[in-house]
């Protein structure tokens, strides 16, 4: 047990002998513990380089070692749900040095990532995804009639979205030779290992009991009664020992709950389900955190963490600008405060979104609905048919996996639902898989919806207020991290929808329409520029009485941390062109291309949306006009 975590690298004579699984499979199994030890202090050492994903990763060291060692990577195909838990399979997959680049620009990802390494079978990011990609793995292999095998793995919460049993379900129906690997590690499906379910578990897995069965119902296809009733005698037999009652009805061979940590009883188990045919469900109970005592006692803390800095560097003052995420988190107090329909909704990000305070002060209406957006959503709309006001607190780029329901559920029915969407534009080292830069594209084009990107925290908190007293489907986008430190006015109070306000007034004939987070930037490349520079605030409905009345402007400028493609500059040259207005229009966004992990400000100035890439590009352009 480490309490610990290491800042010298730590010797690991073993684990530097794997560079790659062959490595690991030509090892004895009666090293395989030390390898493990190895593996799990040198996680530690990495990660407290550089930040990241921390207690999953700790948690199916033994199970990764396992599944490596048994089946023939990369040709079997592994895959990890959400990717929280990869680190330890990335490690022991030939990237056991790059491991402390991960996260950081030009280094690896945070993700499996197909591109990376042969061994990363599916890119994930979002959750719950791991079960469909591997059931299409079967059944490709099974229609190309090769004997390659799919697993996947499958935990931290994930089971909790409605994809993973849907994909449960079709792998059932089409009886798919494939193995699905519950890692519960308290955050999803838990139950308590006890001696006789581990004991029940062996005999379940092991080929005796697979003949026996076979051979039982060889005996009893002439007995169409008795084969019914030792079907349900076997059912009966497992549901009082476990909880995969349900896996059974949904086609699978249930095993488990088992050991995670016990490496001898994964190796045997997994072992014996490799060549089983049919869909196998193998449910796992490890420890999140497992071997680091502070994140065993808070794995909700231990989640993730940031990069351990040198002390010399410890007196470096942090930031005391509150994070958006906080202003919506007083925000939504204040307004639950004062509004007895309030309610508060949230698929699983009860402390990324910081709706801390509000579930202990609002307990009976707070609605964690686990890993299920499309459900949050569409739970939003049937409380707002009964005259609740719904907030629904959610990422942008998770926002996307409910599209359906926001156009169908939500905008099509003109219900009162208010969406506070967090983590709007880049996100930094989390990459593409988490960038919220296509909600302002997706929502502008939704009939009913009003869309708002406020550029400072006063801003989100003004807007916040106006889409919930909005009579209608509304949405406030605001971005990770601090504000700019402006002072917020305490009082509940509201902007005039669809306006927007001119935050520097120039003479060159430039006007710079900018739309959230980019707006400060904008100013300073406005201010050097002696250009006009109007914070938008609305992407829908534009402000209209604003661009009418740049009629004389030499060059009008869009500025967003979105897709260029269809999303608030878009809005501008639309209406510019339904009114005749001619104008020369320069639409300063993001590229149509995914932009790889990096820190916020590097990604920001790769894309030329810091101040000085957003003059560059007004300079080029109007040195292209031929204008001064």
């Amino acid at each position: 047990m480490f309490e610990e975590i290491p800042t010298t690298r730590p010797d690991t004579p073993l684990l530097d002998l794997v560079n790659e699984p062959s490595d690991l499979r030509a090892l004895k199994k009666e090293q395989l513990p030390t390898l493990i030890r190895e593996l799990r202090e040198f996680m530690l050492y990495s990660v407290g380089q550089t930040g990241g994903h921390f207690g999953a990763g700790l948690g199916v060291v033994e199970l990764t070692v396992a599944l490596h060692y048994i089946y023939n990577t990369p040709e079997d195909r592994i895959v990890w749900d959400v990717g929280h838990q990869a680190y330890p399979h990335k490690i022991l997959t030939g990237r056991r040095e790059a491991l402390l680049s991960i996260r950081q620009e030009n280094g690896i990802s945070g993700f499996p990532k197909r591109d990376e390494s042969k061994y990363d079978a599916f890119g994930v990011g979002h959750s719950s995804t791991s079960i469909g990609a591997a059931l299409g793995m079967s059944l490709a292999a099974r229609q190309l009639k090769s004997d390659r095998k799919a697993v996947a793995i499958i935990g931290d919460g994930a089971m909790s979205a409605g994809m993973a049993f849907e994909a449960l379900n079709h792998a059932g129906d089409v009886k798919a030779d494939m193995l699905v690997i519950l890692n519960d590690n308290e955050m999803s499906i838990s139950q308590p290992v006890g001696a006789l379910s581990s004991y029940f578990a062996r005999i379940w897995a092991s080929k005796t009991y697979d003949h026996i069965r076979k051979g039982g119902q060889k005996v009893f296809s002439g007995l169409p009664s008795a084969l019914e009733l030792a079907r349900k005698a076997e059912e009966h037999m497992k549901g009082m020992v476990s909880p995969g009652m349900m896996f059974e009805e949904l086609g699978f061979n249930y095993i488990g709950p088992i050991d995670g940590h016990d490496l001898d009883h994964l190796l045997t188990t997994i072992n014996n389900l490799k060549d089983r045919s049919g869909p196998q469900f193998l449910h796992v109970m490890t420890k999140k955190g497992k071997g680091f005592e502070p994140a065993e006692g808070d794995p909700i803390g231990y989640h993730a963490i940031n990069k351990i800095e040198p002390e010399q560097k410890t007196d470096i003052p942090k930031s005391t600008l509150p994070k958006y995420c906080n202003v919506f988190s007083q925000w939504i107090c204040d307004a639950a405060a004062q509004d007895e329909k309030l309610a508060a909704i949230t698929p699983a990000m009860k402390e990324g979104s910081d709706l801390i305070a509000f579930s202990e002060r609002f307990p009976d209406r707070y609605f964690d609905v686990a890993i299920a957006e499309q459900h949050a959503v569409t739970l939003a709309a049937g409380m707002a048919c009964e005259g609740v006001k719904p907030v629904v607190a959610i990422y942008s780029t998770f926002l996307q996996r409910a599209y359906d329901q926001l156009i169908h559920d939500i905008a099509l029915q003109n219900l009162d639902v208010l969406f506070a969407i967090d983590r709007a534009g880049l996100v930094g080292e989390d990459g593409p898989t988490h960038a919220g830069v296509y909600d302002l594209s997706y929502l502008r084009c939704i009939p009913n919806m009003i869309v708002m990107a406020p550029s400072d925290e006063d801003e989100c908190r003004k807007m916040l207020q106006t889409g919930y007293e909005y009579k209608g489907p509304a949405a406030v986008r605001y971005p990770r991290g601090t504000g700019q430190g402006v002072t917020i006015e305490s009082e509940l109070s509201i902007i005039d929808i669809g306006r927007s306000r001119t935050l520097h007034t120039g003479k060159s004939g430039v006007v710079i329409c900018a739309f959230g987070r980019p707006t400060y930037d904008a100013l300073q490349a406005a201010e050097h520029l002696d250009a006009t520079l109007i914070d938008m605030r609305f992407i829908k409905p534009i402000d209209e009485v604003a661009l009418l009345a740049q009629r004389e402007a030499k060059l009008i400028v869009t500025v967003e941390e979105n897709a260029i493609m269809g999303g608030a500059g878009s809005a501008v040259s639309e209406f510019l062109h339904a009114n005749h207005i001619r104008i020369p229009v320069l639409h300063i966004g993001l590229p149509d291309q995914y932009e790889e992990h990096a820190s916020h400000s590097s990604m920001l100035k790769h894309v030329g949306l810091d101040a000085d890439g957003i003059q560059s590009a007004i300079e080029k352009k109007l040195v292209s006009l031929n204008l001064p």
